[in-house]
């Protein structure tokens, strides 16, 4: 994610901000600019402070804090192009739903950041009934006085959330069950995400071929595969060709995963580049390394791949500095950096 900029006095500004804190104005995320911009009131609606005549109003989420982007105020729908695809969302009548949505907003606009950055397909249901992008924010059911988890996963474009894991212990507790070394909102909608735009680049525009060739072939019985994985977890040496064991399960878990990590991998070389880091540890010139490209426009995965390894051992470093686990406790294997520069093309020919 990039470092943002307030357009009225040039303070720097994050994605989540929603008021400059030196000259004052309100502030709002344009998503077609991808860039966030000075407001000031008008009646019921908002004018851009540098662009007086471009009226303006917040997403219907906003009167909850839970979005700060815009809509136009010609556009008849209430929602912003992210809030727009949600159909189930968290109970609003609870201060723990409340922050709970907050959360779950959050890390949803992150994620459309990144499809709005690389033009991604992502119609909503009333565009593509049949297979548009849905989300199903889910609350846990008691049965017989014990909680059953609402169950995360994707569908033909429906992608269901347990609302729950908004809350930090409850995602602890889940990552701890399931002996997982990573496990975030973000990374949750990265993942199921990552089926949705198989659905769209490979199944929907005939791309198998090409598909098994890299991640082998998905006709392989999913429910099956699924079962085995969780009887008798990944193969020996799985991080040799896999980017985490859940990925070892089925071609299809192989992409998701493959395009969560892309997608975080990105996103945190956007980051760095827009504070400046480098990493140039004495003595240590192979593991140099300087975010000195536009990682959404980069040339290859090899070339975000060897920004990204002495990035990740650097923050990674950090973290044990200060008694953290590891950001990002992965391994790049060979095979993997094969499956991300597939993807790498899969996502810049969309």
């Amino acid at each position: 994610m990039r470092l943002f900029a307030c357009d009225h006095c040039g303070q720097p500004v994050h994605f989540d901000n929603r008021q400059c804190v030196r000259c004052g104005y309100q502030l709002g995320f344009v998503p077609e600019r991808l860039a966030m911009y000075a407001l000031e009131a008008d009646g019921p609606n908002w004018r851009l402070v540098g662009e007086p005549t471009r009226i303006v109003r917040f997403c219907a989420n906003a009167t909850l804090d839970i979005c700060n982007w815009i809509v136009e105020v010609a556009d008849p729908e209430p929602f912003c192009i992210a809030c727009r695809h949600n159909r189930l969302v968290p109970n609003t009548d609870t201060q723990q739903g409340v922050d709970r949505w907050r959360r779950i907003g959050q890390a949803e606009r992150h994620l459309f950041y990144s499809l709005l950055r690389w033009q991604l397909p992502h119609p909503d249901r009333r565009q593509d009934p049949e297979g548009g992008l849905v989300f199903d924010f889910l609350e846990d059911e008691v049965q017989d006085g014990a909680v059953v988890p609402a169950m995360i996963g994707h569908e033909e474009g429906l992608i269901t959330i347990r609302a729950a894991e908004a809350d930090d212990v409850t995602r602890e507790q889940a990552r701890t069950s399931m002996n997982e070394p990573y496990r975030t909102l973000l990374g949750h909608f990265r993942h199921e995400t990552g089926h949705f735009i198989w659905n769209k680049l490979i199944r929907d525009r005939n791309q198998l071929d090409a598909f098994r060739v890299v991640f082998g072939d998905e006709r392989a019985d999913y429910d099956a595969a699924l079962q085995r994985h969780y009887d008798n977890g990944p193969p020996p040496n799985w991080q040799e060709n896999f980017i985490s064991a859940y990925a070892s399960a089925h071609p299809w878990e192989d992409f998701a995963e493959c395009f969560a990590h892309y997608l975080h991998i990105v996103d945190t070389l956007e980051t760095a580049r827009s504070f400046g880091l480098a990493v140039d540890p004495r003595g240590y010139h192979e593991m140099a390394a300087e975010v000195d490209f536009n990682p959404y426009r980069a040339e290859s995965a090899e070339q975000l791949v060897s920004a990204w390894i002495p990035l990740s051992v650097a923050i990674n470093s950090i973290q044990r500095s200060m008694g953290q686990r590891d950001s990002y406790p992965f391994i790049l294997s060979p095979p993997v950096v094969t499956k991300l520069e597939y993807l790498h093309g899969v996502i810049r020919g969309a």
